[in-house]
């Protein structure tokens, strides 16, 4: 016991003395830095020029605006997540007029939005924990601008943003409007319902320019729709709708832009995988809807051309959609008088579809008021037009998880 204790002390006057010299004036005595935060919360609106940086995440804790005449710039890489909320609660980023969003992602490091419960970090593509179908987590991606729209006003409140708050108002007279560049991001899990009926749209573009780049978007398992345009003259291309709650691409107000490449691939409650709507004031501008491959699951259709629909709408592919006959589901239909007539008038075109159709099924089935005219019956694979899915490998999660594969 006595050598014990002997060691005991001489190992005490050891790490005294190991203590006494790490204080020597001759060692560095420089703190150690504490390290950068790798998650940042944003709790209100954005009101002076903000970047939002590489390897980072930021969490919306509430609706956050950009407000007029700032400008915020997402670094490639960049994931933001919203917190859970309904109502006046509901998270989201909106995008005010006369503001802009530089979201510049790239192939190998897009920009993902998401909700809080995805454990997905910067440089991940496909979520850890939640499932592709999963929505209504949070809110969406609003962009607003001064260009045109058909309303009952040159300028109205976008849908899913509270009357009282000023920054969701949309819609003006400058066709050139330039509300930034997005490009090489992936928006997931959103939707959240604000009221009875009024969910928010996985991307919504309200009002925005010709000035403004969208490109290189992917939508996954948004409550609502996907991307839905209210007027404006925005051109978007290679932009990827996966698992809507309601249409995959939505259109009002007289969109003057147009979609060129696109995939919309339809869920378990999808409604249609287009919803095309007609003016709602004075002004018909038309799009052009062109070189899509649209998906479709056994309660989708098609596409359903409403209210004075107008428009362009060539070389798409349609596949995996059900038989009409079944329950009604699985069609392209032409809805209301003034509808069909801006068709037999040349104001809504269609031009190059094809269809691989379920057996035993008439292309005259699927396309409703003479629409099969302009439609081909193709094999599974030997479709010539739709979109270009090489435009969508590696940065996309629906790319990752094999959804193009025997399309």
């Amino acid at each position: 016991m006595k050598n014990a204790n002997l060691k005991l002390l001489s190992l005490a006057l050891s790490m005294s003395v190991l203590v006494f010299s790490g204080c020597s004036d001759d060692e560095d005595t420089t703190p150690t830095p504490t390290p950068e935060p790798t998650s940042y919360e944003v709790t209100g609106n954005i009101t002076t020029n903000t970047t939002w940086v590489t390897g980072k995440t930021y969490v919306l804790t509430t609706r956050v605006a950009v407000t007029s005449g700032v400008t915020l710039t997402i670094q490639p890489g960049v994931v933001v997540k919203g917190q859970a909320g309904t109502g006046a609660n509901a998270t989201a980023l909106l995008i005010a007029r006369g503001a802009k969003i530089m979201a510049e992602g790239t192939a190998t490091q897009p920009i993902i939005f998401t909700s809080v419960a995805d454990e997905i970090v910067p440089g991940q593509v496909a979520s850890p924990n939640l499932d592709n179908d999963l929505s209504g987590l949070w809110g969406g991606l609003i962009i607003l601008g001064n260009a045109p729209i058909s309303a009952s006003s040159a300028s109205v409140q976008i849908e899913g943003i509270p009357a009282s708050d000023q920054n969701g108002l949309y819609g003006g007279d400058n066709a050139a409007d330039n509300s930034g560049v997005v490009r090489y991001i992936s928006i997931r899990h959103g939707g959240a319902n604000i009221g009875e009926g009024n969910e928010i749209n996985g991307l919504t573009l309200g009002g925005v320019g010709s000035g403004t780049v969208i490109e290189n978007v992917e939508i996954v398992a948004n409550q609502d729709d996907g991307v839905e345009f209210f007027g404006g003259t925005v051109n978007v291309k290679n932009i990827v709708v996966w698992n809507a709650g309601d249409d995959g691409v939505d259109t009002d107000q007289a969109w003057g832009g147009s979609i060129d490449n696109f995939v919309v691939i339809a869920g378990a409650d999808t409604d249609h995988t287009l919803e095309i709507d007609g003016p709602e004031g004075t002004y018909e501008a038309a799009h052009t809807v062109m070189n899509g491959t649209l998906i479709g699951s056994p309660v989708a259709e098609l596409g359903d051309f409403r209210d004075g629909a107008r428009g362009t709408f060539k070389n798409l592919y349609f596949v995996n959609f059900p038989d009409p006959a079944t329950d009604g589901r699985g069609d392209l239909s032409l809805s209301g008088d003034e509808t069909v007539a801006n068709f037999a008038n040349g104001v809504l075109v269609f031009q190059n579809l094809q269809v691989t159709l379920p057996a035993g099924v008439e292309l005259t089935s699927v396309f409703k008021a003479g629409t099969s005219e302009f439609a081909t019956a193709v094999a599974a694979g030997q479709n010539t037009v739709g979109a270009n899915l090489t435009a969508f490998a590696a940065w996309t999660w629906a790319s990752v998880s094999n959804e193009f594969d025997g399309i």
